[in-house]
């Protein structure tokens, strides 16, 4: 350092400065992509909800129409099944929402417990086997389930 002038050190400290701010804007930018990409993700997950949510208020009202996407011969379709299609629908969107961290823990233990208790106190585990509704979600959500 002894052959280094002070302007040569203030040059390197200034260079050190611009090198350290370039690298924490690049980080900080980063971070910031990745939490718009998770909340594009998640707009576009609540905008196919929402069209499922008028799906089932089409099938409710018209239980018939569920022919349409599920035939099943034989079989009369009920508001009920409608309402069953829609609370596993749910789920599902529940269960993606924690999967992308849109959740706290808190709100997923208590949405947690929420489908623990439907599965398991009401229908709707006994309409998904009988039913098998396996077959209408992603493999993730069938295997937590």
């Amino acid at each position: 350092m002894a052959g280094l002038g002070l302007s040569d050190v203030l040059t390197l400290v200034q260079t050190i400065a611009i090198i350290s701010t370039l690298i924490m804007t690049l980080y900080y930018t980063r971070r910031q992509l990745h939490a718009f990409s998770v909340d594009l993700e998640t707009r576009v997950l609540n905008d196919l909800d929402e069209k499922t949510h008028h799906l089932v208020e089409i099938f409710m009202e018209t239980p018939s129409l569920i022919k349409m996407i599920y035939d099943i011969p034989g079989k009369r379709e009920t508001p009920e099944d409608a309402l069953a299609y829609y609370v596993n629908f749910l789920c599902s969107h529940i269960y993606h929402m924690r999967e992308r961290k849109v959740l706290s823990d808190n709100e997923w233990e208590g949405w947690l417990q929420w489908m623990k208790n439907a599965y398991r106190y009401g229908k709707i585990g006994k309409f998904w086997k009988e039913n098998e509704m396996e077959s209408w979600f992603d493999p993730s959500f069938k295997n937590f389930f």
